[in-house]
């Protein structure tokens, strides 16, 4: 009889159930995992849930191991942390990432699988595809020493982003966010934090996360004569309008995108999105991280708690799912 694992699929927007899908064997080069834990990236997913994706979006939004088509009905998802039960001795028993929906079991190419180091507990490692979207983020904003910068939007990127900020020397950052709550997560990654009407003006920079029309228009007026903001939200199928009369040409003011799907040319010759993800994983050594934790449910729990994180009658940063091994 052929192998089957449980998944977690979207069966219409709204509405999420867990089915039975087969597993084929794995064959030469390729490997077979038991989830142990799943992230749910709060933002893209929920939009997904709700329905939200744009037709003209469609195609660049398919998740790696997407299946199914948007709207619906669609597997989805992209945040895998897993122990390798079959596959190359050189992997047998190891723990490793993967960009694949919330599965109990699965079959992938030996390529799609990362290592996660032995100093990066598995339950934290879900948090690689967000801190690898901030890694490429940084790559493209390229700060440098002494710079003021605020980060907008205290989710799971922006919190991501603020986190590695940190590191670096004599930077000054300020995690900016509608919510007061953050405060103890801005706190826990050790940066500033601030409420949108109190932040610090005369930035350098500032990276936008909060997928906001209010949070970009902050942003914009946060910033010191030629500063940049950093686009970072994905907005789905809502418009955004912005005001750039006022002193947007007066002080050279720019406003760039920053691409998660490719590596940004910015960083060093030969760099590929293999070792953007290895060197997240590196990152998450440090404990800090696992304050972007902010929930965990059953994965049997899943097609509830995705509707509740949709409607947003469930606060937080990721959700982590755990599974039965």
């Amino acid at each position: 009889m052929e192998p089957t694992a449980r998944a977690f699929w979207l069966a219409s927007p709204g509405h999420g159930e867990i089915r039975d899908v087969a597993l084929p064997a794995p064959a030469e080069g390729e490997v077979l995992v038991r989830t142990l834990f799943s992230g749910v990236s709060r933002g893209t997913e929920t939009l997904v849930f709700r329905g939200g994706v744009p037709e003209s979006q469609h195609a660049s939004m398919r998740a790696p191991f997407q299946d199914g088509d948007f709207p619906a009905p669609v597997k989805y998802g992209y945040l895998s942390v897993g122990r390798v039960e079959e596959g190359p001795a050189s992997l047998l028993g190891r723990t490793v990432f993967c960009l694949y929906p919330h599965q109990t079991r699965y079959v992938v190419p030996v390529s799609a699988v990362t290592v996660v180091p032995d100093a990066v507990p598995a339950s934290r490692a879900v948090l690689a595809g967000t801190v690898e979207t901030a890694v490429n983020a940084l790559w493209d904003a390229a700060p440098l020493i002494g710079d003021r910068i605020a980060v907008v939007g205290g989710g799971m990127v922006g919190c991501s982003v603020a986190a590695l900020l940190a590191c670096f020397p004599g930077v000054r950052v300020q995690l900016v966010d509608a919510d007061p709550a953050r405060a103890d997560i801005a706190r826990a990654l050790g940066v500033d934090f601030a409420l949108p009407e109190d932040a610090d003006g005369e930035r350098d920079l500032v990276v936008h996360a909060s997928a906001t029309e209010a949070g970009l228009t902050r942003s914009l007026e946060l910033l010191a004569q030629e500063g940049t903001v950093l686009e970072l939200s994905w907005y789905g199928d809502r418009r955004v309008s912005l005001s750039l009369g006022e002193a947007f040409h007066s002080r050279r003011l720019a406003v760039r995108s920053s691409q998660v799907g490719s590596v940004s040319p910015r960083a060093r010759t030969g760099r590929t999105y293999a070792d953007r993800l290895a060197l997240a994983l590196e990152l998450l050594a440090e404990p800090a991280f696992d304050a972007l934790i902010t929930g965990e449910c059953a994965f049997d729990e899943l097609p509830h708690v995705m509707a509740k994180l949709a409607s947003g009658s469930m606060p937080g940063l990721c959700h982590r799912v755990v599974y039965d091994v």
